[in-house]
This record gives structure tokens, C-alpha cells and sequence, in this order.
């Protein structure tokens, strides 16, 4: 199945001059949901991931990260926008291709030593998954890899991401 074509750009959204690769429209169809969730999870076990825990940011992050952690056998960590985690929290600031933001986790998360991968459904300037890294660090947690339905390739968010393997299900 060609993912690519079950999804959707809007141009100029959220701002003029960005085009936006909008999941919706592959969401909504149960083979391409099915696909998805399928070809991470190959993916993952192909590169010889095996977390205990898979990190999902918020909010589209929280549409594939737990559907992996299910298949993978591994709990899911959500990394939540400020203010949204009730407990003692570490947060990070970071930038967008767009403006800044903030990602929070707590501090219990996470045990020491546990292994981690972050999956979320958009890389463009790798800004967010950084972020997320880096409260991967902050618990005491191995970062093993990362894991992304669409790579914004021209945005070269793999720059600026730790040496950890990297999978993609779709470049643009």
C-alpha cells in the first residue's frame, strides 16, 4: 500500500509557506491505519529495537506510539504540552520550523536504565523529537532509536538528533 497517497497536504497551513502533511485522511482508513501500524512495527523489529518503553508526544505522537507499544510488548510514556501531567515534571523548551514550545514528562516516568523509543508521526526540523530525547536523558533512560510515519527530509531534522538508527515510513 502507498501511504502517501492517503495523505493530505494543505498548503499554507499552520502559516504561509508551510505545507501541511495532514494524517487525517490516512487515520480514517482502517488498511491504511492497518498498514501504518503494521510497517513501524517491521520496521522496528527489523532494526532490532526492543523497548521496554515507546515515548508518543503530544498530540499526533499519541496516535502511533501506543498501537507500537502494544505490538512491541512495551509500556507507553506520553510527553505531554505544559501543564497537562498532574505529578513532578521535567520540561524542555524547544524550537519549531514555526516558533517554540515546551514538552513535559514526569519525573517517575521512567526507570533508570529502561530502554526507549520515540515515535511520533512527523519529523521536519527534529526540534520536538529532540526535545523529547532530552527528557529521555533527564530520567535516566537509554534513548535506543526513533521512529516517524513522515520525514520532512529538505528540513534536515536528523541533524540534530542523537546517533541513535532512525526509521522513516515516508520522505518527503
Amino acid at each position: 500500500m502507498d501511504l502517501k497517497t492517503l495523505i493530505r497536504d494543505i498548503p499554507d497551513f499552520p502559516k504561509p509557506g508551510i505545507v501541511f502533511r495532514d494524517i487525517t485522511t490516512l487515520l480514517r482508513q482502517p488498511e491504511g491505519l492497518r498498514a501504518t501500524a503494521d510497517l513501524l512495527r517491521e520496521q522496528c523489529q527489523g532494526a532490532g529495537f526492543a523497548p521496554d518503553y515507546i515515548i508518543g508526544m503530544e498530540s499526533r505522537g499519541f496516535m502511533f506510539a501506543p498501537l507500537l507499544a502494544y505490538q512491541l510488548g512495551a509500556g507507553f510514556i506520553p510527553v505531554r504540552k505544559p501543564g497537562k501531567l498532574p505529578g513532578a515534571i521535567h520540561s524542555v523548551e524547544y524550537d519549531l520550523e514555526y516558533g517554540t514550545d515546551c514538552l513535559e514528562i514526569h519525573q517517575d516516568a521512567i526507570e533508570a536504565g529502561k530502554k526507549v523509543l520515540i515515535v511520533d508521526d512527523l519529523m521536519a526540523t527534529g526540534g520536538t523529537a529532540k526535545a523529547a530525547a532530552e527528557l529521555v536523558g533527564f530520567c535516566g533512560a537509554e534513548l535506543i532509536g526513533f521512529a516517524f510515519v513522515i520525514e520532512l527530509v529538505a528540513l534536515k531534522g536528523r541533524d540534530c538528533l542523537p546517533d541513535v538508527p532512525i526509521i522513516s515510513l515516508i520522505s518527503y
